[in-house]
């Protein structure tokens, strides 16, 4: 069989497109052709937290997670200017880290383990819909399938060349690793992960985080800030600046680390999906709005676009209308509109005395909301 099935972007989410359809439609599997620009292992910018609903996707995938060198976070703390609401899951963890090179390429190897062709180091140049198939042009050549997979991204040129017009709802977000054995914190040698909402009165519409995480085995910290840009239009801090002075006040200097930044495309309700004989998932379809989590939102996407892409081929049909309410149907799309909700209140209600109520005074609502608006989503995949 010819590759008839092209998923640009050897990500989360394209990985997990190509492992549910080896899995739930094996047949198809002969016909996937992954294009991923870079060669795995690949950098990734990416906080890495992996939380319950990842591991339940990989779970029925048959994969165990544990593979991944990683570190637990017993305890999550969502704060406002240092003090909140603490959430700790009893016999278990409240976030697992990983680094995306590792956990990309360990997921590469099982979607090769499972039948799937992955071609590294070719770039993806244009993309060109006709009625009988997509031809992508690469700086290898082109190639020819019956439908594409936009896994490419938030910056992909799958949705750039496809809905070039399409409105674009894109946050930012700087992060910095640090070593654990340069501060005498207590905090610091804590497996705890925070998030501190501190920002948003000065019209960050975002949060810092500080977690644990290790680099080649060795124990270490992941700082950084996401903005969702909601408050783009007011005047407001450099992130940067933001996010110095919180390090400071925990004896850290910015100065002394690299930083970097990556922009976070984010679900939008009325953002398009799909095209004729193209899916978009993962970030190229939008990640969550309200904390930037993108990982097990892209492993949520592949599954969808599995079924889609399953029943397309059945069908002889690309033209992939349904598509966009199969996801929003999903316990993947209810949990991305809650939070898209949840963004759009809790970030442009920028008030102190908004924020000191929410994290701090109501939180067993807000444990209520999150407990069934936002976690647990993946259980609810049929």
């Amino acid at each position: 069989m010819s590759h008839e099935i092209l998923i640009l972007g050897g990500g989360p989410s394209g990985l997990s497109t190509a492992l549910h359809l080896a899995k739930n439609a094996p047949r198809l599997a002969p016909a996937i052709l992954i294009l991923e620009k870079e060669t795995h292992p690949r950098f990734k910018l990416c906080a890495g937290g992996l939380v319950i609903d990842a591991e339940i996707i990989l779970e029925r995938l048959g994969l165990d997670a544990n593979e991944v060198p990683h570190i637990d976070a017993a305890r999550a703390h969502f704060d406002f200017a240092g003090g909140g609401l603490n959430i700790a899951v009893k016999n278990n963890r409240a976030l697992r880290i990983i680094r995306r090179d590792e956990f990309d390429a360990w997921l590469a190897k099982k979607a090769r383990e499972s039948g799937i062709e992955i071609r590294e180091g070719i770039a993806v140049k244009n993309i060109i819909t006709d009625k009988d198939g997509v031809t992508v042009e690469t700086d290898c050549g082109n190639f020819r399938a019956k439908m594409v997979v936009g896994a490419d991204g938030s910056n992909g040129i799958t949705r750039r060349c496809i809905f070039p017009n399409a409105p674009v709802y894109t946050a930012r977000a700087l992060e910095v690793i640090t070593n654990v054995a340069q501060t005498s914190s207590l905090r610091h040698h804590k497996r705890e992960a925070y998030f501190d909402f501190f920002p948003v009165p000065e019209n960050i519409a975002g949060y810092t985080w500080d977690f644990p995480t290790q680099v080649k085995g060795a124990p270490a910290r992941c700082w950084g800030i996401y903005d969702t840009n909601l408050l783009a239009n007011a005047k407001r801090p450099a992130l940067k600046e933001t996010l110095a002075s919180e390090m400071a006040r925990r004896g850290f200097d910015l100065n002394d680390y690299e930083l970097k930044g990556h922009p976070i495309r984010w679900y939008h309700p009325s953002a398009p999906l799909s095209a004729p004989r193209v899916l978009l998932v993962g970030d190229s379809a939008g990640a969550d709005s309200l904390f930037g989590e993108g990982i097990s939102i892209a492993l949520g996407y592949g599954f969808i676009a599995a079924q889609e892409i399953d029943e397309a081929f059945q069908r002889d049909d690309f033209s992939f209308g349904k598509y966009k309410r199969r996801v929003a149907a999903s316990g993947l799309g209810q949990t991305l509109f809650a939070r898209w909700i949840l963004t759009n209140i809790i970030y442009t209600f920028k008030w102190k005395w908004f924020q000191f109520l929410l994290w701090r005074v109501f939180q067993p609502i807000v444990l209520m909301v999150a407990y069934i608006f936002v976690l647990n989503w993946s259980k609810r995949l049929k």
